[in-house]
């Protein structure tokens, strides 16, 4: 891989504890085909103020206030995933990475989304300016 070149853009970059990490454009690619599903991880407010994946599966991780554990992820997981691979998307690509972990743990094969819907933080602490699902120019909405 070059140094300029983006991990997990052609294809899943290996990690400990859940099956890897994809490109937000591998993602997108994935669930084109039919053989991944994305399920959104963050909050319902983070959704509906920042925006969403068209077609995602809305499924907290945790919940706002307090950040809680979602006590219906487990089950939320299983359901979306229906045979497929299931692709975590969260802010940053932080909490999808727990995320991946628990729904490996529950045989799912699950990857993290690199970057996330916003991306890292730019030298002013604005978000969505380096790299992430919406930086990528992928669709997505907002309310």
């Amino acid at each position: 891989m070059t140094k300029t070149e983006q991990p997990g853009l052609h294809h899943a970059v290996p990690a400990q504890g859940y099956a890897g990490d994809v490109s937000p454009q591998l993602a997108h690619q994935w669930v084109l085909s039919g053989e991944a599903v994305l399920v959104d991880v963050r909050t319902d407010a983070e959704r509906e103020w920042v925006g969403f994946v068209p077609g995602a599966v809305p499924l907290a991780w945790k919940q706002w206030p307090g950040m809680a554990m979602n006590p219906l992820f487990d089950d939320g997981v299983r359901a979306a995933a229906q045979g497929k691979k299931v692709l975590l998307l969260c802010r940053s690509g932080v909490r999808s990475i727990a995320a991946a972990k628990r729904a490996t743990e529950l045989g799912v094969e699950a990857y993290n989304i690199l970057e996330g819907f916003e991306g890292d933080p730019d030298a002013h602490a604005h978000r969505g300016r380096i790299g992430g699902w919406r930086f990528r120019n992928l669709p997505w909405q907002q309310n």
